[in-house]
């Protein structure tokens, strides 16, 4: 009876990695994949003056849109319950994930400095306010995290028959000790300072607009960089949060001297596994925050569309 009833305590995992994870994925790619190409298409071929606000929201667009070309092969092996590549597919489909998941927070908290920068020297006149250096910082943002995430690479398994053929993630592969250092470690810089920094600037445009409450035209024209940076924030705490404390409960509830039995094991993960799609669900809403910046990217769409479709309709005509 104990061993059936650890068996079903695993089951449970595997049954939601196939029926929760393969359905959220592929919702995720279905709505990502339209809003971020939209994004991306709309800045090419409507944008004529590049400012840095709008080369920061390219750049988190082109990382969600990255995340989303691994999403297909991700749905397929987990309702199939088996990786359907090879280890070094595998490696490189769980390094683009967190790729995505890191440099989306770091240009959503330049963003959110962009926007304060925006409140401050609405001019532009601010050396951080130009185009070169949102292209230095950009380059920095992606550098950056791809350093950051190397080591990632010598924590996952390779997809063997040790392991049902299956493309383990992070927090279920290598040693969990040396593993939960490294996931602290990215939390803390990865996640916490750079919400730390958002919420700085967040609470600066607070003080700004309190500054200038007695005038109300110059409120009303920076209502939209502060919903901005709510959204961000509330997108930092109600997705990112849950899935960085799992991962690393995940990970310690793995170590051996903690000598926890399977069954709360298998309930640790399946909480982790519920939080995983949720924090990469950023993606398919970040297309949002191009609608709510204050450099008229709505407009400018909407009157592209417009256009086409007069030739289209002068065409047919």
């Amino acid at each position: 009876m104990a061993v059936n009833g650890t068996d079903g305590c695993q089951e449970v995992g595997a049954a939601l990695e196939k029926a929760y994870l393969s359905t959220m994925y592929s919702l995720e790619f279905a709505l990502g994949a339209i809003g971020n190409s939209v994004v991306v298409l709309g800045y090419i071929f409507c944008l004529k003056e590049w400012k840095s606000g709008n080369i920061y929201l390219f750049n988190l667009s082109l990382s969600d849109l990255l995340f989303l070309c691994t999403l297909p092969v991700l749905v397929s092996s987990y309702s199939r319950g088996q990786w359907i590549g090879s280890s070094i597919l595998c490696h490189s489909n769980r390094f683009l994930l967190h790729v995505n998941l890191y440099t989306s927070i770091l240009f959503l908290t330049v963003i959110s400095i962009d926007r304060y920068m925006l409140m401050r020297y609405p001019f532009r006149d601010h050396a951080l306010q130009k185009r070169k250096t949102a292209f230095i910082v950009c380059i920095a943002v992606w550098v950056l995290v791809i350093l950051e995430l190397l080591p990632l690479t010598f924590f996952l398994e390779t997809v063997s028959p040790a392991n049902n053929f299956t493309c383990l993630d992070y927090a279920s592969s290598g040693d969990p000790e040396k593993s939960l250092i490294y996931s602290l470690l990215l939390t803390l810089f990865g996640f916490l300072i750079p919400l730390a920094v958002m919420c700085f600037f967040y609470v600066k445009m607070l003080l700004f607009l309190k500054t200038w409450k007695d005038q109300s035209s110059s409120v009303l024209a920076l209502e939209r960089p502060l919903t901005l940076v709510v959204l961000a924030v509330t997108t930092f705490s109600l997705l990112f949060t849950p899935y960085h404390v799992m991962r690393n409960v995940r990970l310690a509830s793995r170590i051996p001297a903690l000598n926890m039995s399977v069954c709360t094991q298998s309930a640790i993960n399946t909480a982790y596994i519920v939080t995983r799609p949720i924090a990469f669900l950023n993606s398919a809403i970040n297309p949002v925050f191009y609608f709510l910046m204050g450099d008229h990217f709505r407009e400018m769409l909407m009157a592209k569309v417009v256009q086409v479709l007069g030739r289209l309709k002068s065409t047919g005509k």
